[in-house]
């Protein structure tokens, strides 16, 4: 079986700001986030998963996380989100 990578962003409900990370396990991922076992996610927990991208090479992976990271523009992800429904 084929490894799946998911580029995701998540939005905290705490101060509503935007993570963007990847996984090769989502939901197992978001589990940790909300747990607070991320240094920088557990201070505006709880966070929602509120976009993904699939991929099934880490390094294209990789490389959109990298991308989407760059562009600090709320605008830009709020768009990408609203695109995504």
């Amino acid at each position: 079986m084929e490894t799946t990578y998911t580029v995701y962003i998540i939005q905290s409900l705490k101060d509503h700001s935007f993570y963007i990370g990847y996984s090769a396990n989502i939901e197992e991922r978001i589990l940790k986030h909300n747990a607070g076992n991320s240094r920088y996610t557990s201070k505006k927990i709880p966070w929602k998963l509120v976009y993904t991208e699939e991929f099934t090479s880490k390094s294209d992976a990789l490389k959109r996380e990298r991308f989407l990271k760059k562009q600090k523009n709320r605008n830009f992800y709020l768009k990408l989100i609203q695109n995504k429904k």
